[in-house]
């Protein structure tokens, strides 16, 4: 037992004045109660006229009651005109809203264990092609290390073949495994038959074969003569929003329809096999995976649909030189083709990510955040006032955040813009650990993590953002309309769920 120091009180500071408010009062309750202030303000207003009225209408007696019914006789005339155009009004908001739309349920591909790609194999791998010098090879070894990635991520069969053997053969057979695996799963879960699919959207980035993708879909699952089809190309990681955007405006124009959206990229022709570093960063991240999600605009699907479709917003900087190419498809000195991630890419991100939250943040955020905003914005604009930027709390918009895990950098640098906690940023570095950058079907990963572990409750709200070539920033936003339960659900993680969060090093040595 130790000797107290002789400068130590006898009494604790606290018992000899009063407490300091400023350090004992924890500021973000104070932020949540100007928040909550602010969003109900104009029903706080409201409630003591509804009040008032109440009280006054409470004095009517039967008598006043006829006197008024009297008076409305004498002007039958005005009456009949007010209720013609009070319905006429009435029936052309109807008739012009746009059709909600519903997100009856999705499902994602989980690849064979027989296509699982360890981070030593991939290394194996990649020295036993001969096809790059050691300098590269321990180039691709430090940013694996890096990455974020696991151990249980997942190649083709033609990348794992020793030696690759990619072709036109094995390529198609990456995309009927991918896309037929998570639409298969997905009718199952819906029991909607194929020939009720009235709208088709496939995306793919760098695999576009003739017949397309959306025609393999459809000749696989005999799709209906008239269907809308569409096959995306070249459009990126953030593809699969735009395919949800598409699908939500031919939703807006055929009425009772269901919408089949296909979002995937294909690996097997797009493994570079030379020497450009700024193309070797692809292979340590990109790996197999696709999604599929069933849309309608049915109002009786509303009562067994996850979600309802809020927001769609869509930011292109193609306008930008710097932008358009800092991500390209181009050859190599020796001819050799590859995807090059330009060293401007992070910054490129930012930019489209302030505009794309700057268009999104008056649809969704709180009252009170948007005021803040704006008197920050005219203090430093108008009054010169030397204050820092107000960044909007997002996490009073939204209770769930899917982001697209194509990269550690990437997932570090939202967290830190948007001040998000690592709960929040939970679904998609576990994503990207575990299954990797799957381009444009991350997002769908993402929330199946979210559902698995228990996280979405009825009323509940969803932002998913995801970047893409080009260069775009897109998101979509979602209300939950039920509680998903996890013991009824089947996605590729509720066989190990309960392994996850797991920590992941800054440095995973291989």
């Amino acid at each position: 037992m130790t000797e107290p120091k002789g400068n130590t009180p006898l009494m604790a500071p606290s018992s000899l004045k009063l407490p300091d408010y400023k350090t004992s009062v924890k500021l973000k309750y104070v932020k949540l109660g100007y928040h909550y202030l602010m969003t109900h303000g104009m029903f706080l207003f409201l409630s003591p006229l509804v009040i008032i009225i109440a009280a006054q209408l409470s004095t009517f007696s039967l008598h006043d009651l006829y006197n008024i019914w009297d008076n409305l006789q004498y002007n039958l005339i005005s009456v009949v005109i007010c209720s013609s155009l009070l319905v006429f009004v009435s029936s052309i908001y109807f008739l012009t809203r746009p059709r909600p739309v519903y997100l009856v349920d999705f499902s994602c591909y989980k690849p064979d264990e027989a296509r699982r790609c360890t981070m030593k194999t991939f290394m194996n791998q990649s020295q036993l092609t001969g096809a790059f010098t050691e300098e590269n090879l321990a180039f691709q070894r430090k940013i694996l290390e890096r990455s974020g990635l696991g151990d249980h991520t997942y190649l083709p069969e033609a990348v794992l073949n020793m030696p690759p053997n990619p072709s036109m053969k094995e390529a198609r057979k990456e995309a009927e495994a991918v896309m037929f695996g998570a639409i298969d799963e997905l009718l199952a879960k819906t029991s909607v038959k194929p020939k009720d699919i009235g709208v088709l959207v496939v995306n793919c980035s760098l695999f576009n074969p003739t017949p397309s993708l959306s025609a393999m879909v459809i000749n696989h699952y005999k799709l209906r003569g008239n269907i809308d089809s569409y096959n995306l190309g070249g459009m990126g990681c953030s593809a699969g929003l735009l395919s949800i955007d598409l699908a939500k405006k031919l939703l807006q124009v055929h009425p009772n329809s269901y919408a089949l959206v296909v979002s995937m990229e294909n690996i097997t022709l797009n493994w570079y096999f030379g020497n450009d570093r700024a193309k070797l960063v692809s292979n340590c991240l990109f790996r197999m995976g696709g999604a599929a999600v069933l849309l309608s605009n049915k109002f009786s699907e509303r009562r067994r649909s996850k979600y309802q479709l809020v927001h769609t917003v869509r930011t292109h900087k193609g306008a930008d030189d710097k932008c358009f190419a800092c991500v390209t498809q181009e050859e190599d000195f020796n001819g050799k083709i590859g995807v090059t991630l330009s060293k401007e890419l992070m910054a490129v991100a930012g930019d489209a990510l302030k505009t794309n939250i700057t268009t999104l943040g008056p649809l969704v955020l709180p009252t009170s955040e948007q005021l803040l905003f704006f008197a920050t914005l005219v203090g430093r604009k108008l009054l010169k006032m030397k204050i820092k930027p107000y960044i909007p709390d997002f996490k009073l918009a939204f209770e769930h955040f899917c982001i697209h895990a194509g990269g550690r950098a990437v997932l570090d640098e939202i967290e830190k813009n948007l001040h998000l906690s690592d709960w929040h940023m939970e679904p998609s570095r576990m994503t990207l650990y575990r299954f990797g950058n799957t381009s444009s079907s991350s997002l769908w990963y993402e929330l199946a993590y979210t559902e698995a572990k228990g996280r979405v409750k009825r009323g509940d709200r969803v932002w998913q953002i995801a970047f893409g070539s080009g260069f775009k920033c897109n998101s979509a936003v979602w209300k939950a309309l039920r509680t998903v339960k996890p013991a009824k659900e089947k996605n590729p993680w509720m066989a190990e769920i309960d392994r996850f969060p797991v920590d992941v090093p800054k440095v995973a040595a291989i």
